[in-house]
């Protein structure tokens, strides 16, 4: 074992996310930095989660238009899915961003160590390279960025037809009969692509409604529209056994059972924590996640820890800011600490959901009973979305004569409109603040505008 002779101003332990962004931040502004990662820089989002499920999404999305064109006066045929062209096609965005990605690295002179990392001091991470060496990376400051992991209860025992969603995106066959339990964002997501793909499609979710940390009339109206799509959906359904047989899997529930050829389990993420020599180090956890201030510093030394490892929205994006945020920090500037309730959150389905700030519960809980205004918007009357054929609304919340603190969006593509439903929520806009500004025609992004004109009290069409 050998021991590095100069510290390092950041080492960063996991090339993910909040990693990378945490490593290029430091870089730009002049630290001398370090990236331990065991696996690919880019992390879960780049190779095993948003982008290779985004790539499929869109597939899926390419084939209900196709199935759909004879409406609009285009004819086609779908002949049928071909998993390994799709499976390749994700490969090749998965494998161009990853070049780019190193390539920034590259130009930042940062260094990438390759292996596992564990804390063996609060300024000393030691790495195991894939040959079996250790050596120790000594840095003034360290960041903690081991991202998540597909939460596998016993309940799910690993097989050729029980899956994750990593195990999911390798697959060149597509399921014909599926089932997936879970009703959050990645449960949703596969369901809908898989559905689009010509599966029979059965969800389950143990609490009462889909998403449950959207507002619950975003979840309402995504359960009539994935039913509609011939979504099975099935709420507080508990999830007693499971067994793999030839060709199917049995899945025993509290009341009755189902048979399926493929399995998803979809239940949720975990930090990775193990094995870090965080409990030596006197880094606390809470729930399985590191112990934070609003800084993201642990309490020990100078050990930061970003994304997926601190409790709330597991996003890709939360670790991109956490990343930068920590850098700038270490850095001796004094960033913004943004709330997690001003994280945009997007649901990439068919239809999609969009949302950003409180949903309307959280607002009541906050603000009380009397204090909270909300205005549904039905997209029925907006042009762009009948061009679409989507269906959907926007749901705004205030609090009572006061600013708007939810956005919450259901329709197809409404992902796109979140960019300006978060600066309205980030900058405390009240609904008159936005109604003097010209929303484009014929756009989705209109629907936003019209929502506002509403719960400013100036309605300008009666769909609402």
């Amino acid at each position: 074992m050998t021991t590095a002779q100069q510290p390092w101003d950041v080492v960063v332990l996991g090339g993910g996310s909040g990693g990378y962004a945490a490593a290029l931040r430091g870089a730009q502004l002049g630290l001398r930095v370090a990236l331990v990662e065991r696996d690919e820089v880019g992390g879960t989002c780049l190779h095993r989660g948003c982008i290779p499920t985004k790539a499929w999404l869109h597939a899926a999305e390419v084939a209900d238009q196709a199935r759909d064109a004879a409406r609009i006066g285009v004819r086609v045929t779908v002949e049928g899915i071909d998993g390994g062209a799709v499976r390749d096609y994700s490969d090749g965005i998965v494998a161009r961003l990853h070049r780019g990605l190193q390539g920034l690295i590259r130009a930042g002179g940062i260094e990438v160590v390759r292996g596992t990392g564990r804390l063996v001091a609060p300024d000393t991470v030691r790495v195991t390279t894939p040959d079996g060496a250790a050596h120790d990376l000594l840095g003034r400051h360290l960041v903690l960025a081991t991202g998540s992991r597909s939460k596998v209860p016993d309940v799910f025992p690993r097989g050729a037809r029980i899956l994750t969603s990593e195990d999911a995106l390798r697959l060149t066959d597509i399921p014909r009969r599926v089932v997936v339990v879970g009703g959050g964002v990645i449960g949703v997501e596969f369901a809908s692509l898989w559905r689009s793909f010509g599966a029979q499609v059965t969800i389950l979710e143990a609490l009462e409604r889909l998403l449950p940390a959207e507002d619950p009339a975003i979840s309402r109206g995504l359960e009539r529209a994935l039913r509609a799509r011939g979504i099975e959906v099935r709420t507080g359904a508990q999830v007693r056994s499971t067994e793999e047989t030839g060709d199917e899997v049995r899945v025993l529930l509290a009341e009755g059972e189902l048979t399926c050829d493929t399995l998803l389990v979809a239940v949720g993420r975990e930090p990775v924590t193990d094995g870090l020599g965080l409990a030596e180090a006197g880094i606390a956890l809470e729930g399985g996640w590191v112990r934070t201030d609003q800084h993201l510093h642990t309490g020990v030394g100078a050990v930061y820890a970003v994304g997926d490892l601190v409790a709330g929205p597991q996003l890709a994006h939360r670790g991109f800011a956490h990343g930068i945020a920590v850098a700038e920090r270490i850095a001796g500037m004094e960033p913004v600490v943004v709330p997690d309730e001003q994280i945009p959150r997007v649901t990439y389905s068919d239809p999609e959901v969009a949302s950003v700030g409180l949903t309307e519960p959280a607002a009541r809980e906050r603000f009380g009973t009397d204090g909270v205004e909300t205005i549904e918007h039905s997209l029925a009357g907006n042009g762009k979305s009948q061009i679409l054929g989507t269906s959907g609304m926007v749901k705004l919340v205030r609090q009572t004569g006061g600013p708007i603190v939810g956005v919450h969006l259901l329709g197809s593509r409404v992902g796109e409109q979140i960019g300006e439903a978060q600066l309205w929520v980030g900058w405390e806009a009240y609904p008159q603040d936005i109604t003097p500004f010209v929303h484009a025609h014929p756009t989705q992004n209109e629907a936003l505008g019209e929502a506002a004109l509403a719960l400013a009290g100036q309605p300008l069409h009666a769909h609402s």
